[in-house]
């Protein structure tokens, strides 16, 4: 099996599954060839908690695309999460030098506001343009080449732990792959499953996982915040298992099966049956129950999400509704509760603007991977961030360097 230039593939290193995602760049856009999915037991909350089981699920996964897509894989796009994400909104401003701005002067003003004090065991992950502003004229996307004599930046920052973002570098090369770049992933998922006028008109993207949901607003084609909440899927399965008493495998199984956000809806006559533990008879139990286990933890989660929206003052920017992505919000029901919680329309989201594979990843589970294949498809020409090959240290010298080379 030979490497293929043109190849560009996304790793969604999950909760409850690893996702390997090929993807071939053509003139003609994107065509998924190959996809690898294997259980993952390493991580907790989109954490890794044990790095060799983490690396085998990882290898197992990209060997599954391997095959699937006839190639090697060498490099990957990975996805992060977990709880100790954060997003941070930003401001500088520059004077321009020249008669029109040039790509200096965009850098210059980034920089100068990305100039805000980081913790030392935290890592700038993303640093993302809002909008440029020229003069007091703003909601300028690219301002190159304009004239003016001053230039203003909005960007949004997101940081993680430095220890949770190295330890998924650590386990992808311990898997034999080089990190291009990390992604958070429902920036990853935006770009498979928003529409341009959602993302205009304003939206809010969920993305349900195994440990976490995800969360990023955009508008005016920009993002505006991002949140990560340590609660997902996991936790309904956690609470049908305690609900009705039976092993977590089973109560996974019969989340998948009869699982329901809406116990209202169900007819009362509907039973399922329950398997025992420790080897008692299975018996059954009146589906309606499940509901009434389910509803309230998924009302909580999505009102945990809302009263962030709230606090961050984002309500206004939700003009195109909740777009609900992610293996979890295959629950029947979900869509309905995100409405009554959200107070705006909702949908689920599946990945579009590809083709090859679709039959295979037209499903929620598939929109970070996916995503994370259309990310470094867009992101191929421009500069990487490369966690494993600069240190805080280095990266500060660099710095100080190119603000004596303007002082010069």
């Amino acid at each position: 099996m030979a490497k293929h230039p043109e190849l560009v593939v996304g790793l969604d290193i999950g909760t409850t599954k690893i996702c390997c995602v090929v993807g071939e760049v053509s003139g003609d856009g994107i065509s998924i060839v190959g996809i690898g999915t294997h259980p993952s037991v390493g991580l907790h909350k989109g954490v890794v908690v044990n790095i060799e089981a983490t690396v085998d699920s990882i290898q197992k996964a990209v060997e599954e695309a391997e095959i699937m897509a006839g190639c090697e894989i060498s490099n990957v796009y990975a996805g992060i999460a977990g709880g100790h994400i954060k997003g941070l909104n930003s401001d500088g401003v520059t004077a321009v030098k020249g008669s029109e701005i040039n790509e200096q002067d965009m850098e210059r003003v980034v920089e100068a506001a990305r100039a805000i004090a980081i913790p030392m065991d935290r890592e700038v992950i993303h640093v993302i343009p809002q909008e440029y502003i020229v003069d007091g004229q703003g909601g300028i996307q690219n301002p190159l080449g304009m004239a003016g004599v001053r230039l203003e930046a909005k960007i949004h920052i997101v940081t993680g732990a430095v220890a949770s973002a190295n330890n998924i570098v650590k386990c992808t090369n311990k898997a034999g792959l080089d990190v291009i770049d990390i992604v958070l992933e429902p920036l990853a998922s935006a770009e498979a499953v928003l529409l341009p006028e959602e993302m205009d008109l304003g939206c809010a993207l969920i993305d349900v996982g195994g440990g976490t949901t995800d969360m990023a607003i955009f508008s005016k084609k920009a993002i505006k915040h991002t949140f990560v909440l340590a609660l997902g899927g996991n936790n309904l399965t956690n609470d049908i298992a305690i609900g009705l008493r039976t092993p977590i495998a089973e109560a996974e199984k019969i989340k998948t099966r009869h699982g329901t956000c809406l116990g209202s809806k169900i007819n009362k006559d509907e039973t399922i049956e329950i398997p025992g533990v420790g080897g008692r008879k299975p018996r059954k139990l009146q589906r309606q129950i499940l509901g009434e286990i389910l509803e309230p933890r998924v009302e909580e989660m999505f009102g945990l999400v809302a009263r962030e929206i709230m606090e961050a003052k984002m309500v206004q920017h939700l003009g195109a509704g909740v777009i609900l992505t992610g293996g979890a919000v295959l629950l029947d029901g979900m869509t309905e509760v995100a409405e009554s919680v959200f107070n705006v329309p909702a949908r689920v989201g599946k990945p579009i603007g590809i083709s090859g594979l679709v039959d295979v990843v037209n499903n929620p589970m598939y929109a970070t991977g996916v995503g994370l294949v259309l990310y470094g498809a867009r992101s191929r020409t421009k500069p990487q961030f490369r966690i494993r090959d600069k240190n805080i240290f280095e990266r500060v010298m660099q710095r100080m360097k190119k603000w004596f080379k303007d002082i010069i």
